[in-house]
């Protein structure tokens, strides 16, 4: 039996963020995708031109549709948008015994926002406590503790501890918004802290940089690794699909990362 993932996340019709990324990384690392839309988004490199929910129902519909069915190893949440929709979510994931990785999607890599201010509360109440491993990156983590954002690894520590204090198994500090030529990424759990680092690179293609990282761990865990192994190879991965993005020549804003840079034929 192959090796099964679903996605839950929004849709991005420019195909390099949201369940595309998601559903591409999944199939780049050997594991069937299954998906459930959050939201139709009309987007592109540049902007966020249209958002449009799914209703609850519809969401719910498709969750049961899926678990139904399907052997879920893993399961990748993305864009939850509002209230509604984090409450559906939460709801259907009752009685789920796969590892939930939650990406609190809150801005698209163009800067328009993808969460509703009055969200925010709900997802800290009602996923935080659901997820085996949480995915902010420095902006999330400060607006989901309400503080500044991390400047440093102590703060960035120090943020991921209060966040395992809300409820997930783990904690994934992302540094790609901090400074320096040094990016430090912190997985953090009750019993230790890991340290993942990767030289900056410079490029204006990191669209869906975060949708693939937590779509990569979600694979990692459908395939059996530990979430430490998972991680480290998610890393791994998303560090060869960003220095791949410029050989794609996607857009003209933030480009996407390459998804297929090891299977795709090399000019």
């Amino acid at each position: 039996m192959a090796f099964q993932a679903l996605t839950i996340a929004g849709s991005d019709s420019g195909g390099g963020a949201g369940i595309q990324a998601d559903l591409k990384t999944f199939s780049a690392l050997g594991v069937y995708g299954a998906s459930v839309l959050t939201a139709v988004t009309a987007q592109n490199t540049r902007a966020v031109t249209g958002v449009e929910m799914i209703s609850p129902a519809m969401i719910r519909a498709q969750m049961t549709a899926v678990f139904d069915d399907l052997a879920i190893g893993a399961v990748k949440i993305g864009m939850l948008g509002d209230p509604e929709t984090i409450t559906a979510v939460a709801e259907g994931l009752a009685g789920c015994a796969a590892p939930v990785v939650l990406d609190p999607v809150m801005v698209a890599k163009s800067g328009d926002a993808l969460l509703s201010a009055e969200a925010v509360a709900t997802l800290r109440d009602r996923m935080l406590p659901l997820a085996h491993v949480l995915t902010p990156n420095l902006p999330e983590a400060a607006r989901l503790l309400d503080r500044p954002e991390a400047t440093n690894e102590a703060a960035m520590l120090e943020q991921g501890r209060a966040l395992l204090s809300a409820g997930p198994g783990a904690v994934l500090m992302k540094g790609g918004h901090g400074k320096g030529e040094t990016c430090v990424d912190l997985l953090i759990t009750a019993d230790e802290t890991l340290r993942l680092s990767a030289p900056r690179q410079h490029t204006a293609n990191t669209h869906g940089t975060g949708c693939t990282l937590s779509a990569a761990i979600a694979a990692g865990l459908a395939r059996g690794q530990t979430l430490p192994q998972a991680v480290q190879a998610a890393h791994a991965y998303l560090q060869r699909a960003i220095a791949a993005g410029d050989t794609l020549n996607i857009g003209r804003g933030h480009g996407p990362v390459h998804h297929f840079h090891a299977v795709w034929p090399h000019e």
